[in-house]
């Protein structure tokens, strides 16, 4: 985004002469190879499969941060291809060279958006940045019945939309591990959970 916004800049300072016939032959050749490459990526990108097992854990696939890295990047090459193109054909047809530089400047807009949404999220991942408002759910859930306290809880990030938790219940023998997963499966995107029960 900043060598787009740079080059960009540039261009406004000192225009350059452009092959309109050839620069748009290869932003087409680049549209389509990304449109392809960005199809081949969706399924991947919103692939996920859930599954359990005992001991008190429930586990499920969350989304990989690589494929949605690689997902943004075509994405964005692809909106490039398509500012290019329709930036070239005006200075072709209407002889608006200066839409070119426009172009290039709204582009690295979008695309420096899009790559702080993914550094953002990553970082959270990356940190075990801690969910409070996931964490408020699951002691609702938990607590509200009246016959169950946690005595720690933990809940961080694994992933967009996904999460990961160590909870630690203090209840009497009518609770156990499976009674609290059953009053939890309403949390969205809690991928894994680790249960430690406790008596009073």
């Amino acid at each position: 985004a900043l060598l787009i916004g740079w080059e960009s800049f540039l261009r406004f300072q000192s225009p350059v002469a452009i092959n309109f016939k050839e620069a748009i032959m290869v932003a087409v050749v680049g549209l389509i190879v990304n449109l392809v490459c960005a199809w081949l990526l969706k399924d991947d990108h919103h692939h996920g499969h859930d599954h359990g097992h005992g001991h008190g854990h429930g586990h499920a696939a969350g989304k990989d941060q690589n494929l949605r890295a690689a997902y943004v990047h075509v994405l964005a090459d692809a909106l490039t291809s398509v500012l290019a193109i329709v930036a070239l054909l005006s200075g072709r047809f209407l002889g608006w060279v200066w839409l070119d530089p426009v172009m290039g400047v709204v582009g690295a807009t979008v695309i420096a958006r899009w790559s702080w949404s993914l550094m953002r999220e990553t970082a959270w991942v990356l940190l075990d940045r801690s969910d409070e408002h996931v964490a408020e759910e699951i002691r609702e859930l938990v607590e509200t019945p009246g016959d169950a306290q946690i005595a720690d809880l933990h809940v961080w990030r694994v992933g967009p939309d996904a999460h990961a938790g160590i909870v630690s219940v203090v209840a009497g023998g009518a609770v156990d591990r499976t009674t609290v997963q059953k009053r939890l499966k309403p949390v969205r995107g809690l991928r894994h959970l680790t249960i430690e029960m406790q008596s009073p």
